[in-house]
């Protein structure tokens, strides 16, 4: 698919993401790198040599002068382990200041545990009652925090009954760097299934607007698979 900055693509049952912004392009990486021989570009076979260099040898820092912009909206649970990557900057609905919207995630099956990752999910469950348990537990949740507001209650109080099934939304701004490594993380196989979808946007995006260097990082790292094994 193709992004266009400001319209939102639906991820999960409720949440989407939204591309803001991209600043700079595979050549901005470039001048970034050869500013410290005191040069520029040097025509398209060059720079995308030179971009290939760059992310097998992991020389990395280049990367941090280009960025892109997202608003988000997930789970919280996805969110907190989103945040977990420190090297971007965020900023966040509060629940303080307005009444969360009451919306909750509510998957498709639930998963049951891992036989090989004890933090992880395994098969689907297809169990109806254990999803209609979810979904009762959720609801009067949601049910619970709204007669505390309509009651007078502060709304950083009442809050503190919602789930972290709850739909959350934030600002994020992060370099590609730290893209590149969130990507890693998260768009892989050990990875959570609901930030994974988020991921694999994100990875995607990086891939339109960042081609070379995007080609250059799977290159890297299929090699760097293909020695480890």
């Amino acid at each position: 698919m193709t992004y266009t900055i400001g319209e939102p693509v639906q991820v999960l049952d409720k949440g989407h993401i939204t591309l803001r912004g991209v600043t700079g392009n595979d050549w901005t990486i470039v001048e970034a790198a050869r500013v410290s021989i005191g040069a520029g570009r040097k025509g398209e076979n060059q720079d995308k040599r030179l971009i290939s260099y760059l992310m097998r040898h992991r020389h990395e820092t280049p990367l941090e002068m280009a960025d892109i912009s997202l608003v988000v909206k997930c789970p919280i649970f996805v969110a907190r382990q989103w945040m977990r990557h420190r090297m971007a900057s965020y900023n966040e609905i509060s629940g303080r200041y307005v009444e969360l919207k009451e919306e909750v995630y509510i998957p498709e099956n639930l998963r049951g545990v891992s036989t090989s990752n004890k933090q992880g999910s395994g098969a689907e469950l297809h169990d109806e009652a254990l999803l209609d348990a979810y979904r009762y537990a959720t609801t009067t949740a949601l049910e619970t925090y709204r007669m505390l507001l309509d009651a007078g209650v502060a709304r950083e109080m009442a809050r503190a009954v919602l789930p972290v099934a709850t739909y959350t939304e934030f600002w994020c701004k992060m370099n590609l760097r730290a893209a590149f490594n969130f990507v890693s993380l998260r768009n892989a196989p050990d990875a959570q299934h609901e930030i994974r979808i988020y991921a694999e946007h994100i990875e995607a995006m990086i891939a339109q607007f960042f081609p070379v260097v995007y080609e250059a990082w799977k290159s890297a790292r299929s090699s760097t698979t293909l020695t480890a094994g």
